[in-house]
C-alpha cells in the first residue's frame, strides 16, 4: 500500500469525527430561535452541545487507541438507533450511519495499526 493510501487509512476517521462533530453542534443553534434571555440561552447551548463534546472527548481517547473508538463509536450508533429507529428512520440513518461509519474506520485502523506505524516510519 502507498504511503498516501495509508495518510488516508489514519486520517480518514479522525477527520470525519471532526466534521461530525461540527454536524451536530449545528443542531445546538436552534436555541437563537427561543426567548429565554442571556443566560437561559447559555444555558440550551450548552445543553445542546453536549452531543459534539462526548463525541469530541472518544476522539481524543481514539487518538491513540483505535479500539476504543471503534467500540465506543458502534455503540453509539447503536444506542441512538435503537432510541429512534422505528419513528424515525431517516435520524437513525443520518446520526447512527456516520458513527457507524466512523467505528468501521477506527477498526481498520486499528487491526492496520502495525502497517500504519511501520508505513509512517519509512515515509518519514
Amino acid at each position: 500500500m502507498s504511503h498516501g493510501a495509508f495518510s488516508l487509512l489514519y486520517w480518514s476517521p479522525r477527520i470525519l469525527t471532526i466534521l461530525f462533530a461540527v454536524f451536530l453542534s449545528l443542531f445546538a443553534l436552534d436555541v437563537f430561535n427561543e426567548a429565554h434571555g442571556f443566560w437561559g440561552i447559555v444555558g440550551a447551548l450548552l445543553i445542546h452541545l453536549i452531543p459534539a463534546v462526548a463525541i469530541v472527548a472518544v476522539l481524543v481517547a481514539a487518538w491513540r487507541w483505535e479500539w476504543i473508538g471503534a467500540v465506543l463509536f458502534s455503540m453509539a450508533a447503536a444506542f441512538y438507533t435503537w432510541n429512534v429507529a422505528p419513528r424515525h428512520l431517516d435520524w437513525a440513518m443520518t446520526i447512527g450511519g456516520p458513527l457507524l461509519a466512523i467505528a468501521l474506520l477506527f477498526l481498520v485502523n486499528w487491526i492496520e495499526r502495525a502497517k500504519l506505524l511501520e508505513a509512517h516510519l519509512r515515509f518519514r
